[in-house]
C-alpha cells in the first residue's frame, strides 16, 4: 500500500502524536471524530504550538486530481489497514499533503494504465516507471527553490507507475495485476519547505 505504514498502525501514530505534544509544553488539542461502527476513528486532528497533523482515512478522490477509473470500485478497509487517506502536516518548518487512495478494476493494467496515462498529460510530462513494490518509487523533495522532475529510481518489477510533476508536487498513478483485473492506488503529493502553502 502507497498510505505510509504509520497510517496504518494507530498505536505508532499515537506514539509519535504524544511525543509532539510532549516537546513544547505550552498546550496541545487532540480531536478524534468520526468513529464508524466499528468504533475505529477516521479523522484526528492534532494541533500544537509547533504545527499540525491532520488525518482523514475518508480521503476525496477529487483531492488527487483525478477522476476513478470507470467502474473502479474503492478496495474496502481490512482490519486497521485503511484503503484511503488524506494527510497534511504543516509548521512553520515545512509542510507536507498526502492523498492516497486504492482501488480494484475488472480491466487489465494495461487498460488502466492507458486511461491514466492521458488524465495525467494534463499535469505536465508523465513518465513511467516499474517497481517490484508500491510506493518504491517515491521521492519527496522539501524545497523552497522548486525541485527536480520526477523520475524513476528503478526500473525493473510487475508494478507499473506512471508519474507527472516535480518531487514537491507529485501525482502517481500505480497499478499492478489482480488475476484478470488490477488493483491500482491514486496518489497526490505535495511538500513544501519553510516557505509556500501546502
Amino acid at each position: 500500500m502507497l498510505i505510509p505504514k504509520i497510517l496504518n498502525n494507530r498505536a505508532k501514530l499515537l506514539i509519535a502524536v504524544a511525543f509532539l505534544c510532549w516537546l513544547p509544553l505550552l498546550g496541545c488539542t487532540v480531536h478524534v471524530k468520526d468513529q464508524d461502527d466499528a468504533g475505529d476513528n477516521k479523522k484526528v486532528d492534532i494541533n500544537t504550538p509547533i504545527g499540525g497533523l491532520h488525518v482523514n482515512e475518508e480521503a476525496d478522490v477529487r483531492d488527487t486530481g483525478l477522476p476513478v477509473y470507470p467502474g473502479a470500485k474503492q478496495k474496502p478497509k481490512i482490519d486497521d489497514d485503511s484503503k484511503s487517506a488524506n494527510v497534511n502536516i504543516s509548521s512553520s518548518f515545512f509542510g507536507l499533503k498526502v492523498v492516497a487512495i486504492e482501488y480494484l478494476s475488472d480491466d487489465s493494467p494495461n487498460k488502466v494504465i492507458d486511461f491514466y496515462r492521458n488524465q495525467l498529460k494534463n499535469f505536465g510530462n508523465v513518465v513511467q516507471c516499474r517497481t517490484d513494490k508500491q510506493g518504491n518509487d517515491i521521492s519527496v523533495t522539501l524545497s523552497n527553490k522548486g525541485s527536480k522532475e520526477v523520475s524513476c529510481g528503478g526500473n525493473s518489477g510487475n508494478i507499473i507507475e506512471l508519474k507527472v510533476g516535480t518531487e514537491d508536487d507529485q501525482r502517481l498513478v500505480s497499478v499492478q495485476p489482480n488475476g484478470k483485473g488490477s488493483d491500482f492506488s491514486l496518489v497526490y503529493i505535495h511538500a513544501r519547505g519553510k516557505e509556500g502553502t501546502i
